[in-house]
């Protein structure tokens, strides 16, 4: 299956994040977006609030612009993080009046969250979810397996 560098970038910063421990939702260098670009955290500037998906006056310019940040717009970025966010249990925006889960290092959330961040970076490159296993389930009138596994 083809898949653009930008994808393969992010989903291995991710993968290396949550088998290290150092995804963090509500921190801006740890979160989902912090680790696509390499954890720093000069994304936060695109909006005004953590987990909005409208841009600010400098999200807008660079937007205009046709900025990139490790192969994504702004408003990618911010569609993003809000994806990864809301999966992890979050209200959105992040507020400390909103609704957040008890344990934001929980494995079981995380790995929620990345599914579909994961997900929804598949539909930007309009590629099929590469975290669909679904196939692999898939069997024949002879209950032979539609798909064989490459070992």
């Amino acid at each position: 299956m083809y898949t653009s560098k930008r994808l393969e970038h992010a989903i291995t910063k991710l993968y290396t994040a949550f088998h290290n421990n150092t995804l963090h939702p509500e921190c801006c260098k740890s979160c989902a977006v912090g680790n696509i670009l390499d954890n720093t955290d000069a994304w936060k500037h695109l909006s005004d609030v953590h987990g909005s998906i409208i841009l600010n006056y400098i999200g807008k310019v660079h937007q205009g612009l046709g900025r990139k940040f490790n192969g994504y717009t702004p408003q990618e970025l911010l569609q993003i993080e809000a994806v990864f966010l809301e999966a992890c249990g979050y209200s959105l925006p992040l507020t400390y009046k909103n609704i957040k889960p008890s344990n934001p290092e929980d494995k079981e959330t995380l790995f929620q969250g990345l599914s579909e961040t994961i997900s929804f970076l598949c539909k930007l490159d309009n590629i099929t979810n590469v975290m669909d296993y679904s196939k692999l389930f898939e069997f024949k009138e002879d209950h032979a397996p539609v798909y064989e596994l490459a070992f």
